[in-house]
């Protein structure tokens, strides 16, 4: 299996989550979110929110899609810099020259779901699952792991635009500016800065004329000044 057939996955969701750019864009407020997400009456109570997720809720409004995501900032399980030892049972997989048998589509659903137990917004473990699940011919699962998947997305997206910096797209995984790359439809040109709490991706050539985005990276910024104390 080469990368190829992974990634035509992401493409397609492009076209999927189109409409999500016309979205009117707020910067998330994490002191509220903070505080909102540990209040057990509230509406966005985080296991409640997490639990819906991983449930798949394709009711969930999108202020509660943004207080899921960005709230998985202020769990104790979150590690922006972890990565999960099934990671690299996938990628053996991965690498796999000859095609998939159904034994190794399984397992692939299986390690993916170990890793998303760890990471449950691991959008390369959940893009897997999409191409196992697709070739099992798995309608119900692929169609939950896509409600999953839009649920980050319509969060990321609707925080900004990523054409400068005021305009940053927030992310809470440095994972996840690559990413969203590859569901937009555009290509990594190879340069990446750091400026203040935000990374910038300079974008391949494309027909919108877009030099790169800005993403907005203060979690993992934060959670690696927590660990270097």
């Amino acid at each position: 299996m080469n990368k190829g057939q992974l990634l035509i996955l992401t493409f397609l969701l492009g076209s999927f989550f189109a409409f999500s750019q016309k979205m009117k864009t707020e910067k998330p407020d994490y002191k509220i979110i903070e505080k909102e997400i540990s209040k057990e009456k509230s509406e966005f109570y985080y296991p409640k929110l997490l639990s819906r997720y991983i449930n798949s809720d394709s009711t969930m409004t999108l202020k509660e899609k943004r207080y899921l995501y960005y709230g998985y900032s202020f769990q104790e399980a979150y590690s922006p810099y972890g990565t999960s030892n099934f990671s690299d049972s996938l990628s053996v997989l991965f690498k796999k020259e000859q095609l998939l048998n159904k034994e190794d589509l399984n397992k692939m659903i299986k390690f993916s779901d170990s890793v998303l137990v760890e990471y449950p917004f691991d959008l390369r473990a959940m893009n897997y699952q999409l191409y196992a699940f697709k070739k099992l011919g798995k309608k119900s699962e692929f169609d939950k792991k896509i409600n999953q998947i839009r649920i980050i997305i319509d969060a990321i997206l609707s925080s900004g635009d990523g054409l400068k910096m005021e305009t940053a797209f927030y992310v809470i995984y440095i994972s996840h500016e690559y990413d969203l790359l590859d569901i937009l439809g555009f290509e990594f040109g190879g340069e990446q800065s750091l400026i203040e709490h935000y990374d910038y991706l300079k974008l391949a050539k494309n027909p919108q004329k877009i030099d790169g985005f800005y993403f907005d990276i203060s979690p993992s910024l934060n959670s690696l000044n927590d660990m270097l104390k």
